[in-house]
Parts: C-alpha cells; sequence; structure tokens
C-alpha cells in the first residue's frame, strides 16, 4: 500500500467518528501534491447540501486528532468541503446513488478520437461502467477510466 494510500485510510478511520456524530457522509478523502504543497481533503455532504460551518467544525475537531496523531512525514494543509455539483464518483456507493443521473467519464487515452464522453449512468461492476449516450449504450472498462463525475448541465 502506497503512503498516500496509508493517510488518506488514516484520515477516514479519524474522520468518521467525527462526521458520524454530526449525520454527515464523507464522500472522499484525498492526500495529493499541486504545486510545492502537499493537501490533506475531506470532502463531506449532507441532506440539503454542506455549509461552510459545516466544514469549519469538522476541520476544527480535525485538526486536533491529526496533530495528536502526526502520522504524515511532510508538511500539508488540511481542507474540509463539499464534494460541489461536478462531484467525482470513485467509491461504489456513489456510482449506485447516481443511476440514472448524467455524467462526464474522461478516459486515460483516446476511444474513438476521444477520451471525453457523457451519458446518463445506467450500470457499473467491479470492472465496468456503462452509459446511455442518447439511445446508444457505451460500456467502458474501469481500467480505462481515469476520472468519472456528476455532469452539470448550466
Amino acid at each position: 500500500m502506497s503512503k498516500r494510500d496509508n493517510y488518506e485510510m488514516r484520515t477516514e478511520e479519524l474522520i468518521l467518528p467525527i462526521l458520524e456524530e454530526m449525520s454527515f457522509e464523507l464522500v472522499d478523502v484525498e492526500y495529493v501534491k499541486e504545486g510545492s504543497s502537499y493537501y490533506l481533503r475531506a470532502f463531506i455532504d449532507k441532506p440539503g447540501g454542506i455549509t461552510v460551518n459545516d466544514c469549519e467544525a469538522v476541520a476544527r475537531r480535525m485538526n486536533e486528532l491529526l496533530d495528536a496523531e502526526d502520522f504524515i512525514d511532510e508538511s500539508y494543509i488540511f481542507e474540509v468541503s463539499s464534494p460541489g455539483l461536478g462531484r467525482v464518483l470513485k467509491k461504489d456507493k456513489h456510482f449506485k446513488q447516481c443511476i440514472g443521473e448524467k455524467v462526464e467519464i474522461h478516459t486515460y487515452r483516446p476511444i474513438e478520437h476521444t477520451k471525453d464522453f457523457e451519458g446518463i449512468l445506467k450500470a457499473f461492476d467491479d470492472k465496468t461502467i456503462t452509459i446511455d449516450e442518447e439511445n446508444n449504450e457505451r460500456v467502458f472498462d474501469r481500467a480505462d477510466v481515469a476520472l468519472v463525475r456528476l455532469a452539470i448541465d448550466f
């Protein structure tokens, strides 16, 4: 398991009891390097949406735990955020919640000369993701998919 995976897993273990107490859902945790800085981000949600005050309350409690546990070697910035309108779908529970919703799929390599697809999420399993592109069913191997997110229609 990579260092990143360990950091994300340990962060999930620490934040879940806080979120359960507050009746919030953990959508995702990510540990990434952007420019010269590392970021540890927790994305949370609740029915009706997350507010800035919700994020602040979770961040205050989590910062105390992160300082006490001190399991991340590098210096980093901890952020708590809403997953946003165009939320990324990573876990099976997120895919299940979004069946019937319009999604964007970005692939690692071009398929039929494009890497960007959009359609209604129809099905998924551990190996594939199926969307309906204007009455044309398209099945993607999960290994070929770089990103799946809810589509935003303006």
